[in-house]
């Protein structure tokens, strides 16, 4: 393996290793961090992602950003991994109010879902994400109105995940 491939080798792996997310839903133990809010689906991995594609867009919402292990393997090193995406999910408005109310908190947005192609036999995938209002909970300094804007966020990405997951 030429030094450069070593090079692509060990940042992939060092990125996988600090991310917060699990590249893989096999290694995951199964048990989600307190608060999460986790809807597992008879979709499979593709059929989730446009889902929830349609479901921030019906909900006038967008998506900003969106990073995938599964693709990065892929294009470095042409090997499939089963299915994982973070889809960023925010609108200009709400990233006005957050930052009027804690500058802080801009570091949270946008706030992200996250797909799992489950590894059972049935091959549904998995929706997890964490509620804007536990998001911008440590902002104390947010006070009312960034309290009062996860709150709304709340509602919002309640009903993207459910429509996005038919549950």
């Amino acid at each position: 393996m030429s030094r450069t491939a070593r090079g692509k080798a060990a940042l992939i792996a060092l990125l996988l290793t600090l991310s917060p997310f699990p590249a893989l839903a096999a290694e995951w133990p199964g048990v989600w961090p307190s608060g999460w809010v986790v809807i597992e689906t008879g979709k499979s991995y593709g059929e989730l992602v446009e889902s929830l594609d349609k479901a921030v867009a019906d909900n006038k919402m967008g998506v900003v950003s969106r990073a995938s292990a599964t693709l990065g393997v892929k294009k470095v090193f042409g090997e499939d991994i089963p299915g994982n995406m973070v889809v960023g999910v925010y609108r200009p408005d709400f990233a006005k109010r957050m930052l009027e109310a804690s500058l802080a908190a801009g570091i949270e947005a946008p706030i992200r879902f996250y797909i799992v192609e489950d590894q059972d036999a049935d091959g549904g995938s998995t929706l997890a994400y964490r509620p804007p209002s536990l998001v911008f909970a440590p902002y104390d300094e947010g006070g009312e109105e960034l309290d009062a804007l996860a709150t709304e966020l709340d509602v919002i990405f309640e009903r993207i995940a459910q429509q996005a997951t038919g549950m």
